[in-house]
C-alpha cells in the first residue's frame, strides 16, 4: 500500500477534507436547521437538501470533468466550495433558514465532486492494484469522522453568532485541499474498444443483478441516512444529550461505516458478495432492536455503530456486484443511473427524519424501517437460493 503513487496519497488527503464537510453538514444541519426552521419538523431540511444536491450534481460534474479534465474540475470545486461557506456564514448571521437550505444545497456539487476521487484513485495505478488504491482512498473517510465534527465543535463560540466560526474552519479544510490537489497529475485515459452494442437501460434495470446491486446499495444508504439524520435531534435536541456526546455517537458511526473498507477483499474472500449483503441487513435488524430498548447514551453508541457496519456491507457489496450487470461500454451510463437513484432515496429519507422524529418519536422512526429491510431481506434469500 505504501509503494501507491503520490496521486493516491494526495486523494486520500483530499478525501479526508472534503468529506470533513458531508460529516459537519450531518452533524450540524439538523441542530441549525431546528434553531432556524420556523418548524421543527422541517429541521432536517438542510442535511436532506445536501443529498438533493449530490444526486443533482452527479451528472454536471461527470460532464464538466469530461470537458475540462479531473485535476481543473477538482480545483475549481475547491474555489466554488470556499464560495458557498461564505453563503452559509450570511444565513447564520441574517438568520435566514432558507438560505442556509440553498447553502447546503449547494454544497451537493461538492461531495458529487468528491464521489470521483475513489475513480481518479484507480486510473492513476495499474489495473491489479484498483482495490489498494480504493481501499488507500477510504482512509480519507476514517479521517473525515474526527475532522468534520472536531471544526464544528472547535469553531461553535469563536465568532457572535454561534457557529459562523465552525464553517470558517471549515473554509480551511478547502483552501488546504486546494494545495494539495494543486499537486494531482491528471491521468489519461484511454478510450474502451466498444465490442459490443450498447442495450437500452431499460434492458439493463430489469436483471436480477441489477435489481439485487442497487436496492441492497439504495437500503443500505436509505436506512443509514434516515437513522443517522434523525441521532443528533433525538439525542441533543428531544434527550437532551451535550454536543459533545452527540459527536462522540456520530464519530463512531462515521468510522464504522469506513473501516470496514480496509478488510473488504478479506471479507469478500470469507463470506461472498451476496452473504456479506445479507449480513448487513441482519446488522441492520440488531442495530433496531438495540435502539428501541431504551435511550441510553449505549444504545445510541452500540446502535450507531452497527448502522455503519451494516451501511458498509450493503453498499461495499451492492456496489462490487453492479459491474455484473453492464458491459464496458455501458458503466457510466448505469453507474449515473445507480448513483442516482440511491442519493434520490437518500434524500427523502433525510428530508422525512426530522418530521418523524419530531411528530412520532424515536421509536415510530426506528420502527418504519422494518419494512423495508424486511423486503430487502427476501430479496437477498431470492437471490441466494437462485444461485
Amino acid at each position: 500500500m505504501f509503494a501507491l503513487p503520490r496521486n493516491v496519497w494526495i486523494l486520500t488527503a483530499s478525501l479526508s477534507l472534503f468529506m470533513s464537510l458531508s460529516v459537519f453538514v450531518i452533524f450540524l444541519g439538523g441542530i441549525i436547521g431546528q434553531t432556524l426552521a420556523p418548524s421543527d419538523s422541517l429541521s432536517t431540511l438542510p442535511v436532506a437538501l445536501l443529498v438533493v444536491g449530490t444526486a443533482s450534481g452527479i451528472i454536471p460534474v461527470n460532464k464538466v470533468m469530461s470537458i475540462f479534465g479531473r485535476r481543473k474540475t477538482f480545483l475549481g470545486v475547491c474555489i466554488y466550495t470556499l464560495a458557498i461557506i461564505a453563503l452559509a456564514i450570511t444565513a447564520l448571521q441574517i438568520q435566514s433558514f432558507y438560505l442556509f437550505c440553498i447553502a447546503t444545497f449547494l454544497f451537493g456539487i461538492t461531495t458529487a465532486t468528491m464521489n470521483q476521487f475513489r475513480f481518479a484513485a484507480i486510473e492513476s495505478v495499474d489495473q491489479n492494484l484498483s482495490a489498494t488504491a480504493t481501499s488507500a482512498v477510504l482512509i480519507g473517510g476514517l479521517v473525515s469522522a474526527f475532522l468534520g465534527p472536531e471544526v464544528a465543535t472547535l469553531g461553535k463560540d469563536l465568532f457572535d453568532t454561534t457557529f459562523v466560526g465552525s464553517f470558517a474552519l471549515l473554509s480551511g479544510c478547502f483552501i488546504i485541499a486546494f494545495g494539495l490537489l494543486w499537486f494531482y497529475q491528471q491521468t489519461d485515459i484511454t478510450t474502451e474498444v466498444q465490442h459490443s452494442d450498447t442495450r437500452p437501460l431499460l434492458t439493463i434495470i430489469k436483471q436480477p443483478v441489477f435489481i439485487v446491486a442497487t436496492s441492497s446499495a439504495a437500503v443500505g444508504y436509505v436506512v443509514m441516512s434516515y437513522l443517522m439524520t434523525a441521532t443528533p435531534m433525538s439525542m441533543h435536541v428531544i434527550d437532551g444529550f451535550s454536543l459533545e456526546q452527540t459527536k462522540f455517537v456520530i464519530q463512531s458511526h462515521v468510522i464504522a461505516m469506513f473501516l470496514p473498507s480496509l478488510f473488504t477483499p478479506i471479507i469478500v474472500a470469507f463470506f461472498g458478495l451476496r452473504k456479506m449483503m445479507l449480513t448487513g441487513v441482519l446488522l441492520y435488524f440488531v442495530c433496531v432492536g438495540i435502539a428501541l430498548s431504551g435511550h441510553a447514551l449505549d444504545n445510541y453508541w452500540i446502535a450507531l455503530i452497527l448502522l455503519g457496519l451494516g451501511w458498509n456491507f450493503l453498499f461495499i457489496g451492492g456496489t462490487s456486484l453492479l459491474p455484473q450487470s453492464y458491459n464496458e461500454n455501458e458503466k457510466y451510463t448505469v453507474q449515473s443511473a445507480n448513483d442516482f437513484l440511491i442519493f434520490s432515496l437518500q434524500a427523502i429519507a433525510a428530508l422525512s427524519a426530522g418530521w418523524f422524529v419530531f411528530n412520532y418519536g424515536w421509536e415510530v422512526v426506528l420502527l418504519s424501517v422494518v419494512p423495508l429491510l424486511a423486503l430487502q431481506l427476501v430479496i437477498l434469500l431470492w437471490w441466494l437460493k437462485s444461485k
